[in-house]
């Protein structure tokens, strides 16, 4: 694996209540690195990592449940492309709903990803593939709008009723898109008790942390917005168009 290239650290100053979580897909297993000592659902291992002090891996027999079909590891079973998981948890109306997703969920080519590293931020020695922030919301619009600050780039989010670890660790890593989704929507990390609802689970990709990263160092986190009353922000509003209306009267 890569030296870890982008400094951290300024994560630290957002005090998330867990730390983020770097990943790594590896097809070798990992050296100088503990195995995941019991299995555990893909989600569950997002937060296995935030409880942790240390990295550790796993392979497709240390995961109980669809996760290691997303990673490539092992093939989707007929009768779950077919949607009979969906039809008979009561999930969906009929197996042809469940069914359809499997055109849209993204998965790693068979046997391309064998090994997966989890690690807790202050952890990480090595540059993750994939870096997993577990924030509320007035924490994910200060890191959501370091994504665009130099960039533009647009805000924007892709999930489904099922297989959430897939849109959070496979979709990012395979789009170079950052990804989110919300704590509580999930179908499995509801009925696998993790993660408290209504927070921000935010996927970074690895062609993104150092923009973000540089930007959280340049740019100011707490706006006017954030701290003016509702009559000040107007107050403010009006002076700024007014402004701007007076200089751009100037140019005619």
């Amino acid at each position: 694996m890569e030296p870890l290239r982008t400094d951290l650290s300024i994560y630290r100053n957002f005090d998330f209540d867990k730390p983020p979580v770097g990943v790594k897909f590896l097809f070798f297993p990992p050296e100088g690195i503990e195995r995941l000592d019991r299995p555990l659902a893909g989600c569950e291992m997002i937060q296995e990592a935030q409880n942790r002090t240390s990295p550790f891996y796993m392979s497709k027999e240390d995961e109980n449940c669809f996760a290691k079909m997303a990673l490539g590891m092992i093939d989707a079973p007929a009768f779950a492309e077919s949607g009979q998981v969906g039809e008979k948890y009561e999930i969906f109306q009929e197996a042809r709903a469940n069914a359809r997703l499997y055109e849209h969920i993204p998965m790693f080519k068979r046997g391309t990803v064998n090994y997966v590293v989890f690690s807790p931020s202050d952890a990480i020695t090595f540059d993750p593939d994939v870096l997993l922030f577990y924030a509320k919301p007035h924490q994910a619009e200060v890191l959501l709008r370091a994504m665009s600050y130099s960039t533009g780039a647009l805000r924007e989010t892709k999930s489904t009723h099922v297989l959430g670890c897939a849109w959070l660790l496979v979709y990012p890593y395979q789009s170079g898109k950052v990804n989110f989704t919300v704590t509580g929507l999930d179908f499995g990390m509801i009925g696998h008790h993790v993660f408290s609802p209504g927070y921000l689970l935010i996927s970074v990709p690895f062609n993104w942390i150092p923009t973000i990263t540089s930007n959280l160092k340049e740019m100011k986190w707490t706006l006017s917005a954030h701290t003016d009353s509702r009559e000040e922000f107007i107050k403010r509003e009006e002076k700024l168009v007014m402004e701007l209306i007076e200089r751009s009267q100037e140019i005619k």
